[in-house]
């Protein structure tokens, strides 16, 4: 089990109190790779965790005071912006793709749905700086946090600095980002030996295994490569080709952990399938036969009405409500 902050309840039968018990750092589930993120420059502490955390939530790094990162992640989605196909940001704008949602970011070795950024540290800077997300700049987020009494002091015991510089703000992000940790899901006790899917997920596991796991593999449910699913492909958005200037990447976009999917609709890098049925839909009856479509994609997947409905059974044992309630991920007293 993962520890970050664990947190019990008095036994007051007509009051229940959540009480800090100890801070763990990170630790790896049993069942999970190696994490990408090297720990060693910026270790885990409990000052630096509840710093991140409460920067996290807080919108004082967006330009108008009005947007945090916890906006457009909530917990209760996994972290993603539910219902939404596109986030807003300040002064009402909408970004240019769907929030994705958030967990194990530290095994991830890029970010964001063309895979533009490729560290966890350096994450925050694009939305913080996007015109149309957070609208502000590192220099102006220094600026802010360093004439605030509060952040010089929560800064100088995490990091022990006088002054607040754009390094220890994303040292703090990354270190409650990397213990953002999603391993509790019926999925994981499955992994773990355990017996614990029903007969409609034992055969959606099944056709998952058959159609779906070359990409959504392993414990993380993603291989983080980049592939053409067949969808339109439009000028609006070139996916990895924005970023390696190479035709035969555009329309490609990283395959997306499967984490908590139940949850974080709508899906896609655009927001454009309100539900799961209707992703199934697009994968065996809309596939675009675009010139660089994905290899396993070439070949028609052709489901039943029962199947499909096995397969959506199956990928809501993704969904991990450990995770998803986990007081020490959501708001701190200190938010409120």
């Amino acid at each position: 089990m993962v520890g970050v902050l664990f947190l019990i309840s008095s036994c007051r039968p007509d009051k229940t109190e959540l009480q800090p018990v100890s801070f763990v750092g990170f630790e790896r589930p049993g069942h999970f790779p190696a994490p990408h993120y090297n720990f060693k420059n910026n270790p885990v502490t409990k000052d630096g965790f509840e710093l991140g955390r409460k920067l996290f939530y807080d919108p004082i790094l967006s330009a108008s005071g009005s947007i945090s990162c916890g906006s457009c992640h909530l917990p209760e989605a996994g972290f993603a912006d539910p219902g939404k196909a596109k986030s807003e940001g300040i002064d009402g704008l909408l970004g240019k793709r769907n929030s994705p949602a958030l967990a194990n970011l530290a095994w991830f070795p890029s970010f964001m749905a063309d895979g533009g950024i490729n560290h966890i540290e350096v994450m925050p800077i694009a939305p913080i700086t996007d015109s149309a997300e957070m609208g502000s700049s590192l220099a102006k987020t220094m600026l802010t946090l360093n004439a605030s009494p509060t952040y010089r002091k929560l800064f100088k015991q995490a990091f022990d600095v006088d002054s607040i510089s754009d390094q220890k703000l994303l040292f703090a992000l990354a270190q409650f980002m990397s213990m953002m940790i999603s391993s509790e899901s019926k999925f994981d006790e499955h992994l773990q030996g355990k017996n614990v899917f029903n007969e409609s997920e034992k055969r959606g596991y099944k056709i998952f295994q058959q159609h779906c796991v070359s990409c959504h593999s392993g414990a993380l449910t993603t291989d983080f490569s980049f592939k053409n699913n067949g969808l339109d492909i439009t000028s609006a958005d070139l996916g990895r080709a924005r970023i390696t200037q190479d035709e035969n990447d555009r329309g490609k976009f990283k395959v997306p952990s499967l984490r908590n999917v139940e949850l974080s609709y709508p899906y896609m890098h655009d927001g454009r399938f309100k539900t799961l049925d209707a992703v199934i839909d697009h994968y065996t009856t809309s596939i675009q036969p675009t010139p660089n479509l994905a290899e396993e994609l070439q070949e028609p997947i052709i489901l039943t009405n029962n199947e499909k409905q096995d397969l959506v059974k199956f990928l809501t044992t993704f969904t991990d409500y450990n995770y998803i309630t986990k007081p020490s991920l959501a708001k701190s007293k200190q938010n409120l």
